[in-house]
Formats: C-alpha cells, sequence, structure tokens
C-alpha cells in the first residue's frame, strides 16, 4: 500500500501552488531592477547642477527686481495666435530708458527640455518682437530683463487662462487694451 502513495504523489515542481508563491517575489525582483535602471538612465530635470551658485545669486537676483520697481517697469508678454511669435509691450517712468534689446526666458516648471530663450527686438513705442521655437501650451514660469541684467521682471503664466501676462500684475487701461486687440488681429 505504501509503494501506490508514493507512486502517486509527483514532484513539487509539478504543483502550481509553488509556483504561485515564488512568482510575488520574482515580480517584486524585476520591478525594482527596472526601477534602478529608470533611476540610472533618466535625466532628473528638476534638480540644477550649480544649486549652490543659485543660492548665493539670490540677493543678486533679487536686487535686479528692486531696479524694476525703481524704474516703474510694466511689460504685457502676448503670444501671437498665427504663429509662434511673442510681442511685448514694455513701460516705464518718464525717466526709464527703454532697451534696444530684451532677453525673455520662458521655464517649464517641470521639463528643462522644452525651455525657451527669446531676444526681443524694439519695435518702437515700447513694442517688442521675437520668434518663439514653439508654441506655448499650459503653465510657464516667465524671466524678462534687459540685455545687460540690470532688471528682471518675472511672473507666472498659464496660457490657456490668459491671453496675455502682466508682469507685474496690474489692471490693464484702456489705451493697452486696444494695443492688444490690434495685435490679436494680425
Amino acid at each position: 500500500m505504501n509503494q501506490k502513495l508514493t507512486a502517486a504523489i509527483s514532484p513539487w515542481y509539478r504543483h502550481p501552488w509553488p509556483w504561485i508563491l515564488m512568482a510575488g517575489p520574482f515580480i517584486v525582483i524585476v520591478a525594482g531592477v527596472f526601477t534602478a535602471y529608470l533611476a540610472v538612465v533618466s535625466n532628473d530635470g528638476l534638480v540644477d547642477d550649480d544649486y549652490y551658485k543659485l543660492g548665493l545669486a539670490v540677493n543678486q537676483m533679487s536686487a535686479r527686481d528692486q531696479k524694476a520697481t525703481s524704474l516703474g517697469l510694466q511689460a504685457e508678454v502676448m503670444q501671437s495666435a498665427e504663429g509662434p511669435q511673442i510681442r511685448i509691450l514694455l513701460r516705464g517712468k518718464p525717466h526709464a530708458v527703454l532697451p534696444v534689446v530684451l532677453k525673455l526666458r520662458i521655464i517649464h516648471p517641470t521639463r528643462a527640455g522644452v525651455d525657451q530663450n527669446v531676444l526681443l527686438h524694439a519695435d518702437g513705442g515700447g513694442s517688442y518682437t521675437g520668434k518663439l521655437d514653439a508654441l506655448l501650451r499650459g503653465r510657464w514660469h516667465i524671466s524678462l530683463e534687459d540685455e545687460n541684467s540690470q532688471w528682471r521682471l518675472t511672473g507666472d503664466w498659464v496660457i490657456e487662462q490668459k491671453a496675455s501676462l502682466q508682469l507685474p500684475a496690474e489692471v490693464q487701461t484702456a489705451m493697452d487694451s486696444a494695443v492688444v486687440s490690434d495685435y490679436k488681429g494680425r
């Protein structure tokens, strides 16, 4: 009778339950190896390589913001609907001399690969235009400064919520809205 019982029992690897129980740890090992691969290969765009220098430059940036305030600078940033073009209307106190060229940095909050640096040239009357690499969609950090980096205006722009961005945020006058509607019509 013992011979019949031992002959009917198959080896452990022929039963499904050991394999089902081993599948969990095996899946965890594969997921851990894949996660380690992603950590090594992918780029973390949120971490800046020279974070120490950026931390030291905070006071310098604050001074540039204060300089823009003392000049009474205000800007309105607009994106053309027809193509990848951007226009800025810059105004300041009567004694403020407006530069010939402006530097515009358009920074995505999470993806450094889509950031844009645009040189804007004066069209006259405080109007500046420049060409974008691609149309903007979503949320962006905007930084506008003169060519010599003496002053700076900054703000956040959610394109779908606002057709234009006021730097610094301020109520739009009737004359400005006429210029904006003229630009949007082009």
